[in-house]
């Protein structure tokens, strides 16, 4: 069976919550999908004072761990156009991994929030697929297949370069994943592992 790795950083649950639907899409496709998250890195008296989440049920990832998976769907709030520090601090270690080829051939893709429409969310996902192309990763995004990208009725995130949220409301409150960026971020899931799958299948010799 497909193995996707659903690996995420959230400080305020935005991004927890569509890494579970990103999973649920992978799953719908017949693969099986792990959910993680890295370090935190922001010491806990701060992160309390800003009101971080701390009850998510997600095991640590290792980076020791990812070559065991098919595909790496990396989850990451937007920080002025690029991915959060807790994220790029954790593939910032994969120098071994990439020395010695160990994620060459998988596939790799990436979802983000931000907290206003224009936040930087392509940028950070475009930045992201450059560690990912780095690595040697085949980069799957979010195709204008899954119509809800070209919704013009409604507020929503979702860009072809992967599924996205908004976590502001406007006015400085909190906005949840609406069904529309949910639905995109199980399109993606589903997407990812078809497209792993037919590479596991296909024997490619990732060392040409």
């Amino acid at each position: 069976m497909t193995k996707v790795l659903v690996l995420y950083y959230s400080s305020y649950g935005h991004i927890e919550t569509v890494a579970h639907a990103v999973a649920e899409g992978v799953c719908q496709a017949g693969a099986s999908a792990v959910v993680k998250r890295v370090p935190e890195l922001v010491p806990e008296q701060v992160a309390r004072r800003a009101g971080y989440k701390f009850d998510q049920s997600a095991d640590v990832a290792t980076v020791a761990e990812l070559p065991g998976y098919d595909a790496i769907v990396i989850g990451t709030p937007t920080r002025f156009g690029n991915m959060a520090a807790q994220m790029k601090n954790f593939l910032d270690q994969c120098g071994g991994l990439w020395f010695e080829d160990r994620l060459v051939g998988k596939v790799g893709s990436v979802f983000t929030s931000t907290g206003s429409q224009h936040g930087g969310q392509e940028s950070t996902l475009l930045t992201t697929h450059t560690v990912l192309l780095h690595l040697g990763m085949v980069v799957v995004g979010l195709p204008y297949s899954f119509k809800g990208q070209l919704r013009m009725d409604a507020v929503t995130g979702g860009t072809p370069y992967g599924a996205s949220t908004l976590a502001d409301d406007g006015s400085g409150g909190d906005r949840q994943p609406s069904d529309n960026e949910l639905e995109g971020a199980r399109f993606q899931g589903r997407h990812v592992a078809r497209v792993a799958a037919a590479l596991a299948a296909s024997s490619v010799d990732r060392s040409v």
